[in-house]
């Protein structure tokens, strides 16, 4: 009995074999949340996950794209997807406030994916997450830029702030980088 327990093991994972993940080194950062004393280690908390990562602002024409974010956050959040804010005010359009900017991500939008504290996102101020995806995709030219990273850490996508989180062409560019391919 014990041998066809070894063999089909084997098996297994030979068939099936385990995803490991090393951590990117873009990711290798650890940052604060918007209005919050909480630092996020982004390789402990996101290494093997999809990321749609977005650069915000509380005042912008697009933020009601919070909403749409926030849909994606709980739709495929058990399938590995993490959804996650950048506040920046690169574009003048962010709060000045911080709890300010907080009220809106998280009252006013009811935003329950994280969202960093207020952060350059373009130029050489911007931060190290930033840095990368601008350096592989391009710099966001507006708020609402969003990045899709596969869980290998490659960074796949950008689409501009007009294109929203319900767009298809975002959909299934996200939806094939999930491990179930849902639809």
């Amino acid at each position: 009995m014990k041998r066809y327990t070894v063999a089909g093991l084997l098996i297994y994972f030979v068939i099936f074999p385990m995803r490991t993940f090393a951590c990117p080194e873009f990711l290798d950062v650890e940052m604060r949340k918007l209005g919050s004393r909480d630092q996020i280690n982004f390789c402990e908390a996101y290494s093997g996950k999809t990321l749609l990562i977005v650069n915000t602002a509380s005042n912008c024409g697009y933020a009601h794209q919070f909403t749409e974010l926030e849909r994606l956050h709980q739709r495929y959040k058990e399938d590995e997807l993490a959804v996650i804010g950048f506040s920046s005010d690169d574009f003048f359009q962010e709060e000045d406030d911080e709890g300010d900017a907080a009220t809106v991500c998280y009252d006013k939008y009811k935003v329950t994916f994280p969202v960093m504290a207020t952060t350059s996102v373009r130029g050489e101020n911007a931060n190290q997450v930033f840095r990368a995806l601008g350096e592989a995709r391009g710099y966001p030219t507006w708020n609402f830029n969003k990045y899709l990273v596969g869980a290998d850490g490659d960074i796949h996508r950008r689409f501009k702030a007009n294109i929203s989180p319900d767009h298809p062409k975002l959909r299934r560019s996200l939806q094939a980088l999930l491990p179930t391919g849902d639809q």
